[in-house]
């Protein structure tokens, strides 16, 4: 029997069989991989961002509904005494904004003839019936007997003594944040005349900039022509500062870091 022997041309063989990529070939590909994540980041980032605005605007919406909830079952305002009769030198309502709030990037008080500055945390207290936080404004259920929860709100952990950046949430304070690490801004008609006026939304420079008597932006009117009395036909305003965390008292809200502002009213 006549044995047969196969050869095969060992360059032949070798680039039959070559298996992998050459150098080029891996650079080709890393720079396609490249190109199209330099083109997916911003996509991503701007989606992240709107998915941010949105849930500002939820939660803003959600701490307004609450406030309205509660003032139907008990014909007042989740406010302390202390803000209740600050009021009276002023324009009839009240603004909770930054003060004592640690790491805001903004910062927001009330009139100079207000008496008293402070945040949104005893609103939010009593709104999620917390018998401890805020100097205990809501200490025994005192301004909750029912014990109702009226906003459910998510604790973030986030204590502001200690380092590191600000989380979204109720933080350990009592303080509810935004997406941004920035408390939310609560202003309430405390005169109950179905109008509403904002420590920041009410300044002519930011609402008016056409003038005291005509109407203003965001929806704002200015009922008798006065400087800085640009309201909201309502009850309750909730506002956050944004993705940037700026406000500016001195530029339209429509306008520079004012313009990425979330507006419970809109």
């Amino acid at each position: 029997m006549k044995t047969i022997t196969l050869k095969c041309d060992k360059k032949d063989s070798a680039l039959r069989f070559r298996h992998g990529f050459t150098l080029i070939e891996l650079l080709v590909v890393i720079s396609i991989i490249a190109i199209l994540a330099a083109m997916l980041l911003p996509v991503l980032s701007a989606a992240k961002k709107h998915a941010q605005r949105v849930q500002a605007h939820l939660q803003a919406v959600d701490i307004a509904n609450a406030i309205e909830k509660y003032d139907s079952d008990y014909g007042r305002f989740p406010v302390s005494t202390t803000a209740q009769s600050s009021v009276a030198a002023g324009k009839g309502d009240f603004t909770y904004g930054t003060n004592g709030v640690a790491n805001a990037t903004f910062n927001l008080i009330n009139s100079p003839v207000l008496t008293y500055d402070t945040n949104n945390a005893e609103v939010i207290a009593i709104l999620m019936d917390n018998t401890n936080l805020a100097g205990a404004v809501n200490a025994g259920h005192v301004k909750n007997p029912q014990q109702t929860i009226f906003l459910n709100a998510k604790w973030s952990g986030y204590d502001p003594s200690q380092p590191g950046p600000p989380e979204a949430g109720v933080d350990t304070t009592g303080i509810y944040r935004d997406p941004w690490g920035n408390p939310y801004v609560i202003s309430l008609d405390l005169n109950y005349d179905e109008n509403c006026r904002d420590a920041f939304y009410g300044l002519t420079l930011v609402s008016g900039p056409d003038g005291n008597s005509k109407p203003g932006l965001n929806g704002l009117v200015n009922p008798d022509g006065t400087v800085d009395n640009f309201q909201c036909h309502g009850r309750v305003m909730v506002w956050s500062a944004g993705p940037d965390g700026k406000i500016d008292p001195t530029v339209p809200a429509t306008t520079g870091v004012n313009k990425d502002n979330v507006l419970s009213w809109q």
